[in-house]
């Protein structure tokens, strides 16, 4: 097994040892595209992450922390989503909603030393993130380490994983 597949394993168990009793939220890894599906008929949240890829985990469950009660009751969260082949105006869009997400993701990557990479989702188009969505994310990053808090699920999770893969509870905070 790959340490990147022990990892997922590892923050699986993290996770739902958390959320899956006090959130009714369970993560599950391994689905062909990532999706939320939300709690119904006496069966638990579920957030799917892609295949086995760990950041994918952590960028589904970023949406997830900061969604709001209403919104973890609806599939996928409601949120507008355009696939791939975004005009340059969606793509803008797409970066205005993506900044906090990202953010969590990265804190969260920072707890579990893995590495973090930004995501413009729009690979068909040959557009990477732009360097104001960048320094949008980071910044968002920086206020949520150092001056506000990371919203109260992504911090008790970030506490955890803090605890279980950076044993000496360090984090550095990255430049762009």
């Amino acid at each position: 097994m790959n340490p990147e597949s022990q990892k997922l394993i590892q923050l699986v168990e993290v996770f739902n040892n958390l959320f899956l009793e006090s959130e009714n939220t369970q993560l599950k890894p391994g689905a062909e595209e990532p999706f939320y599906r939300a709690a119904k008929d006496g069966r638990p949240a579920t957030i799917f992450s892609r295949n086995d890829y760990f950041s994918s985990a952590l960028h589904e469950i970023a949406h997830w922390c900061i969604a709001g009660k209403k919104r973890r009751q609806l599939d996928d969260f409601g949120y507008w989503y355009a696939p791939e082949g975004r005009t340059a105006e969606q793509q803008v869009d797409f970066e205005a909603v993506e900044v906090k997400p990202q953010a969590i993701e990265w804190a969260l990557s920072l707890a579990a030393n893995h590495q973090f990479h930004y995501s413009a989702d729009n690979l068909s188009q040959g557009i990477d993130a732009s360097m104001t969505f960048k320094a949008a994310v980071h910044q968002q990053l920086v206020n949520y380490l150092e001056g506000q808090s990371l919203p109260p699920r992504a911090k008790l999770l970030f506490d955890r994983m803090l605890s279980v893969f950076n044993q000496d509870n360090a984090v550095e905070l990255p430049h762009v």
